[in-house]
């Protein structure tokens, strides 16, 4: 079950059905099921302090996963900071939504193994979050 809730932010406009349908497409295309996913849309301060409780991290960042995977089957929990999204799109020169799709997958590739952190990493990272982003589009007609 893929749950999506908001901690001191407005709830994003996301169509629930349809993203989680995506993110299930997305898994399946590592082999993987969905299992228990939550999302939670924060802002900025929250983020900082699920860093620096958590990771230990004095920083902001648009995303945090906690991966609870087991076999084949994806679960964690997505904190998504929407002040750093929203930044982070008006800097790319991105829609907002696009980028807020583009981090809400970013967190899902993560739990299917894709990383970002190593040399090369990020690259593949973005070719992964391109290619989920092109099936959300085609689902869009």
């Amino acid at each position: 079950m893929i749950t999506y809730n908001a901690d001191g932010v407005k709830m994003p406009k996301i169509r629930k059905r349809e993203t989680t349908a995506w993110i299930k497409a997305v898994a399946a295309e590592y082999g993987r099921k969905t299992g228990e996913i939550g999302y939670m849309f924060v802002n900025d301060e929250k983020i900082l302090e699920v860093n620096r409780e958590y990771l230990g991290h004095d920083y902001y960042t648009d995303i945090i996963t906690f991966d609870y995977d087991e076999g084949d089957t994806v679960n964690g929990d997505i904190v998504i900071s929407l002040d750093t999204v929203r930044s982070n799109a008006e800097m790319l020169g991105k829609e907002y939504d696009d980028e807020l799709h583009r981090v809400i997958i970013h967190g899902i590739l993560h739990l299917c193994g894709v990383n970002d952190k190593g040399p090369g990493e990020r690259e593949i990272m973005e070719a992964a979050e391109n290619k989920a982003l092109a099936m959300l589009a085609a689902t869009k007609g």
